[in-house]
């Protein structure tokens, strides 16, 4: 758990365009509000990527998925009831106004994360986050706080949040188009759990 104290000046930084490294399951990302194209340019000026690739998006709730997607099939929200919080990453065709580093063919990657900091984090905020992993890019993932000192300190309006992540496999990504579910990336989530969600899904 977050302390109270260190969570609010965490929502400060947020909400002043600020980029914040915080334990999720797995390993540390870098959250900014990826509803503003400053807060996102920042951090990927932090991870030295001259070309972004397409950042995944934190959310507090399914319902805040709606800013972002162009349209949400049946299919993913009841994916979203199953799994959310949790480890699936659901890839949605983006709206135009999602800003251009968190797409990817079109599309825009979001979840809610499982319990962790991050999760906390998120819920506070009340807002989307950007989720891009706390390290320079093709570098190492971050684990600890430290690591993320090692790599970051002195550069950018970073905030480092304490902790330490659990490590192990990284969510499961689904592509959604319209009734169609492709599994595009092994996680967390086994494929034969998947599958079946999936099945029952299309039988309903």
């Amino acid at each position: 758990m977050t302390e109270t104290n260190e969570l609010e000046r965490a929502i400060d930084h947020l909400k002043s365009g600020g980029v914040v490294a915080v334990a999720h399951e797995t390993y540390f990302t870098l959250c900014a509000d990826a509803r503003r194209a400053s807060a996102i340019d920042a951090v990927f000026a932090l991870k030295e990527r001259e070309e972004p690739r397409a950042c995944a998006v934190l959310l507090p709730s399914p319902e805040s998925w709606s800013c972002f997607a162009r349209e949400v099939p049946p299919v993913a929200q009841r994916l979203a009831t199953q799994f959310w919080p949790g480890p699936l990453t659901i890839a949605l065709p983006a709206s135009d106004d999602a800003h251009g580093a968190l797409k990817f063919r079109g599309r825009i990657a979001v979840r809610v994360p499982g319990p962790s900091p991050a999760l906390e984090l998120a819920r506070a905020f009340g807002g989307p986050l950007t989720a891009t992993s706390a390290n320079p890019s093709g570098a190492p993932s971050s684990r600890t706080d430290d690591d993320v000192r090692a790599y970051f300190t002195g550069r950018g309006s970073l905030l480092v949040l304490r902790g330490q992540a659990d490590g192990g496999m990284p969510s499961t990504v689904v592509e959604i188009d319209g009734p169609a579910v492709r599994i595009v990336r092994a996680g967390a989530v086994p494929q034969s759990v998947l599958d079946a969600a999936i099945d029952a899904s299309a039988a309903a």
